[in-house]
């Protein structure tokens, strides 16, 4: 061990591996113990006497390895289907991965340097820094929380029965104190019985509790359960815009649907590639005539046009009524431009992406009303946002995810945006649905169980029954608050000691 500590090259491999393996607790590969294990590694070093310098970098290091890794396939979207030069696309990609590992790196500066006074405070200073950095990233640029910590124990982890009470931050703060606690326990080595047994108690009870809450029903089911048909088109996203192919799309749409018996259709993100106005009129008048017939409800993802302003939008199709979900948190530098006047030349000059100047729809939309159930619908990313997700809850009994993840390729995006979701439902007891392009189309129920899923890159129609729930889970009362509440507590225990103790010596 002294070997690995003191060569630097060793120790930067080793870090950049561990950041690396925690990978495998995400989706697809959902191995839970892998993050934890990860994690401890990495605080092994970190309780080591490092200073806040040292501490920065090895986080660095760590999280170029997670994020390189974990979200590889931001170069598939920029080079493969944006056609942006392989060279620059590379370099953004790095970009973005090395600018997520600055807060890692943050990370381990600051719980160093705010625990040097009394070293074992570094033990709670690690999991408060590091959930609060998770957090951060959801809302800082408007929010990129991929690979946040608490996700990697979705669905299978006894941690995941936190997830209704405190959140994915919350369970991020959970597992990296675990993981904490056992790399101060490797590299301090503590003789004393005390601290081991206390240790091992604390840890099981975390453990058990966890396992004990994934029992807990939080939500009771409305009614019947209704049929449900997730239609999966699978249009490759470089044809997808293609003027020739949009008239094969929209016949493709309209005999899915029409084939289906099922009360509530529910077609991808932006399933027709034109605008909402130009859909052929009988096209409209055929999908309202067939949601009579199953007296339901077909989901349509469309573009709109309204008073030069663009959305991308869910229109719900039922009979003669016909209302639109407008997404709301759009993707910087995908659908809508930051600083047009900085960034407006990579539009231009090297991207090519339809559609990639959109407007919010508001943040104050309700749940429809279909089929007997109130339906909270989001589009594409705005499922990795729990706190968004509640607003329409606990009005709505049942969430609609509408996706398009064809622009990462035949990567693991498609499978980390499922498991989000999975921690959305698990947050709010409630069944969600996923209609996407090319997958992950799926089923999920309030666990976070995956009950169908479609095969990815397959025209197919994903059939089953979903369940209504109602009732609210702690997380829906109280969002991410409980969360910070914690945090801003365990901030005061750190800060608290080593503010008495600096006036202590001025004295």
């Amino acid at each position: 061990m002294q070997i690995i500590s003191k060569n630097k090259f060793i120790r930067s491999l080793i870090l950049f591996l561990l950041g690396a393996l925690c990978v495998l607790g995400f989706a697809p590969f959902y191995f839970y113990p892998a993050s934890i294990l990860s994690l401890i590694g990495l605080f092994y070093f970190w309780h080591q006497d490092y200073t806040s310098k040292q501490a920065a970098i090895s986080g660095f290091i760590y999280g170029l390895g997670l994020f390189s890794t974990g979200i590889y396939w931001i170069y598939i979207s920029l080079h493969d289907f944006g056609n942006m030069p392989s060279v620059i696309a590379g370099l953004a990609t790095f970009l973005l991965c090395a600018f997520m590992a600055l807060f890692t790196a943050l990370v381990g500066a600051f719980s160093v340097k705010i625990s040097k006074a009394q070293p074992p405070q570094l033990l709670i200073s690690i999991p408060i820094f590091w959930a609060l950095a998770d957090w951060t990233r959801s809302w800082i640029f408007t929010g990129f929380p991929w690979l946040t910590m608490g996700y990697s124990q979705v669905p299978h982890s006894p941690l995941a029965g936190y997830m209704p009470i405190i959140g994915v931050y919350g369970v991020s703060m959970i597992m990296v104190l675990i993981a904490s606690l056992i790399g101060f326990w490797l590299a301090k080595q503590p003789a004393t019985l005390l601290w081991k047994r206390n240790t091992i108690v604390l840890l099981l009870l975390i453990w058990v509790t966890g396992s004990l809450l994934k029992l807990v029903e939080w939500t009771t089911p409305t009614s019947e359960p209704i049929s449900v048909a997730l239609l999966q088109g699978n249009i490759s996203q470089d044809i997808k815009w293609s003027p020739e192919v949009a008239e094969k799309t929209l016949s493709l749409y309209l005999q899915m649907a029409e084939a289906s018996k099922a009360k509530l259709i529910i077609m991808p993100e932006t399933a027709m590639p034109v605008l909402s106005s130009q859909i052929p009129q009988e096209i409209i008048t055929r999908l309202q005539t067939h949601a009579v017939q199953n007296q339901g409800t077909i989901l349509v993802g469309a573009v709109e046009h309204d008073n030069d302003a663009y959305f991308n939008s869910m229109l719900s199709i039922n009979g003669s009524k016909l209302e639109a979900y407008r997404k709301s948190h759009l993707v910087p530098f995908g659908e809508f431009i930051p600083l047009k006047v900085a960034f407006g030349w990579i539009y231009r000059d090297l991207l090519n992406m339809p559609l990639s100047d959109l407007t919010r729809g508001s943040i104050h939309q309700q749940p429809m009303s279909i089929a007997g159930e109130k339906v909270a619908i989001n589009i594409c990313y705005e499922d990795v946002f729990g706190e968004e997700i509640i607003r329409q809850l606990p009005a709505a009994t049942l969430l609609v995810n509408a996706s398009n993840d064809a622009w990462y390729g035949q990567s693991n995006a498609a499978f980390q945006h499922m498991q989000f979701s999975q921690a959305r439902a698990l947050e709010t007891g409630r069944t969600i649905l996923r209609a996407t392009n090319t997958g992950a189309t799926a089923i999920i129920d309030p666990h976070g169980n995956v009950l169908a899923h479609a095969p990815h890159f397959t025209e197919t129609t994903l059939n089953g029954t979903a369940q209504g729930y109602s009732g609210s889970t702690p997380y829906v009362r109280w969002g991410n608050r409980l969360f910070l509440i914690i945090c801003l507590i365990g901030l005061s225990a750190i800060c608290l000691p080593n503010f008495l103790a600096s006036k202590h010596k001025t004295k």
